[in-house]
């Protein structure tokens, strides 16, 4: 059961981390943590502070969740368990972060084709 839950929890922790480091300084620039004079390569610098725990998780997660490595995906399935994740985590962040940015009924369906492509990845 580890073989399964393990990796994708490593995932959803990798995601976390990714979108704050891709996104985060945009709601720091909002709060003026960082303003339009501040640096680019401060802002990148920070981002990249926050991609290193991103990798720390995403590549054992890849590892430990690869078929070839005794784990129970194929990387295929990995890759589009991973999409799903990046873009719940993503759509929580945003709703949760920023105002005036919300879900519609195209949004939904999206999800909805996302939710499909897993189970068409996973079809034997």
């Amino acid at each position: 059961m580890t073989n399964y839950i393990y990796p994708i929890g490593l995932l959803i922790i990798s995601n976390i981390f990714m979108t704050f480091a891709w996104y985060g300084h945009l709601k720091l620039q909002q709060i003026n943590v960082f303003t339009d004079n501040t640096p680019l390569y401060v802002v990148i610098l920070a981002s990249w502070m926050l991609a290193l725990p991103e990798y720390a998780c995403q590549v054992p997660a890849n590892r430990l969740g690869f078929v070839g490595n005794g784990g129970a995906y194929t990387l295929l399935q990995l890759k589009v368990i991973q999409e799903v994740i990046s873009i719940t985590v993503f759509t929580i962040f945003v709703t949760i972060f920023f105002n005036g940015e919300s879900l519609h009924w195209n949004h939904c369906l999206a999800f909805l084709f996302l939710i499909m492509a897993v189970y068409l990845v996973f079809m034997k």
